[in-house]
């Protein structure tokens, strides 16, 4: 029993085989679900939110999250190649710290994925709503957007949530191949953005550089400043860590996962800055704050309509690969803490035919078609960014502390100058968290209190781990 509650062997990640998750997915399937998860409305479509915050200094947060998320996934690289079970920061937590800090992050990261899903989700309406009436359709405003906008509900986002749920139903091993082929087309569809948009480079537009200084500050009502917009297009790098909830159906875990979530986070770093300076260099940072479509924007505004047509098709065709991801991964942190016992274990109950938790699926589907509906896609990022940071900040500690705790457990991946980067993603990630709209952070407060309630009410009492005998029970 340790401070925070009893802790999870590192044997304890054998189950049975009605709640053992298939072993179907590769080392290319990974780099997919993590370049499917990293690359899509951050870069897409938050370019344009965190140009509104930072002016062209947006370049420079995309740099200062890039850091701090290369950080934490080394970080996670360790902790995935060593603990190779399903739940990634929450069972790391779970072995490294305790049951109730891992609770904590595991109910974290369940808002992070709903919200990121319900985000994206919303982002690629205002790409098929821009490309549709580009094409001289127009719809009716009161089903494009929620209450915010003067609408009823964001019906394409609803829509897109609920395909996206039964295509996660049919099976993982269906979902990650078809992904394969989204990312390809969103792959295809930046470099067709960098190889028009870079030529149109002026320098002018990167004066002032940071017109609201470097930190987060208030102005106006809203956060302004580097770290602002960094708190924000944070949202934009993250998406490794639901390659890290996929280690139980890895068939080689120790290699694959090391390939997975090393190889996307590099590939996505140099795709962010090659976008982010063409974006900036070509358009006046006031045009493209708070566009819904900014790259499709800068194409158009460089008299390139056939271009943005293609890249606003291409944000249509693909971006549902990152609801695909961040949907599996929240029903992965919500299977793994339903079979741990800290929610009821009828919810971790795997479908014989597709290997997949498929009442899980169902449940979070609609709850992320319903955020999708009705909520604003800045606030639903803060707060899906909220609980990432949390997660990130408990698996640099984890990192640390394993490596004091148990050195001599063999480690395939070892991370470089581990206290170094433990120290730079706790440090990192806490001052963005600082840096997110008190709103935001009142949000995720309750949030995690009405979490806590539940645990203490529930989850303590039932935990497999605390009260092995539950497990029977």
């Amino acid at each position: 029993m340790g401070m925070f509650g009893p802790r999870k062997s590192f044997e304890a990640s054998a189950h049975g085989q009605d709640h053992s998750l298939a072993k179907t997915l590769s080392w290319p399937h990974l780099i997919a679900l993590g370049v499917g998860a990293i690359v899509g409305t951050g870069i897409y479509t938050l370019v344009g939110v965190g140009a509104e915050r930072a002016g062209p200094g947006v370049i420079l947060a995309f740099v200062i999250c890039g850091v701090i998320c290369a950080c934490a996934a080394l970080a996670y690289t360790e902790l995935a190649t060593l603990i190779p079970a399903a739940g990634s920061a929450y069972t790391f937590s779970y072995t490294a710290l305790g049951e109730t800090v891992a609770w904590v992050v595991g109910w974290s990261l369940i808002l992070e994925y709903s919200l990121a899903c319900s985000t994206v989700a919303v982002g690629w309406s205002g790409y098929l709503v821009g490309w549709i009436e580009a094409a001289g359709v127009h719809l009716p405003h009161a089903l494009l957007v929620g209450p915010h906008g003067g609408g009823l509900v964001n019906m394409p986002a609803v829509l897109v949530s609920l395909g996206v749920m039964g295509m996660l139903i049919l099976g993982t091993r269906q979902s990650a191949t078809l992904n394969i082929v989204l990312v390809l087309i969103k792959l295809v569809a930046l470099t067709i953005f960098v190889v028009y948009a870079a030529p149109a480079f002026k320098a002018d537009n990167l004066h002032p550089f940071m017109p609201y200084g470097f930190g987060s500050t208030e102005l106006g009502g809203h956060k302004r400043g580097v770290m602002a917009a960094a708190a924000i297009v944070f949202f934009a790098f993250y998406g490794f860590d639901a390659v890290a909830t996929s280690a139980e159906e890895t068939k080689n875990p120790k290699r694959d996962l090391t390939i997975g979530i090393v190889g996307s986070m590099l590939v996505c770093t140099v795709i962010y800055m090659a976008v982010a300076v063409s974006a900036i260099g070509a358009l006046p940072f006031t045009q493209l704050a708070n566009s819904p479509e900014p790259l499709a924007l800068v194409l158009r505004q460089l008299s390139q309509p056939f271009a943005a047509q293609l890249i606003a098709l291409a944000a249509v065709i693909a971006l549902p690969s990152v609801i695909l991801v961040m949907m599996y991964g929240q029903s992965r942190i919500f299977f793994v803490m339903a079979r741990d016992g800290l929610l009821p274990r009828g919810l971790a109950k795997v479908s014989k035919r597709t290997g997949s938790p498929t009442l899980i699926t169902l449940l979070t589907g609609l709850s992320i078609a319903a955020v999708a509906g009705f909520f604003r896609l800045d606030e639903i990022a803060e707060l899906a960014n909220a609980g990432t940071l949390i997660a990130f900040i408990s698996v640099g500690i984890c990192l640390m502390v394993l490596r004091r705790t148990a050195p001599q457990l063999p480690r395939l991946f070892r991370c470089p100058a581990a206290y170094v980067v433990g120290t730079v993603t706790v440090v990192g990630c806490l001052y963005l968290l600082a840096s997110l709209p008190s709103s935001t952070l009142a949000r995720f407060v309750i949030w995690n209190a009405a979490g806590l309630a539940l645990y203490f009410a529930y989850g303590r009492r039932k935990s497999d781990v605390g009260n092995p005998v539950a497990r029977t029970a």
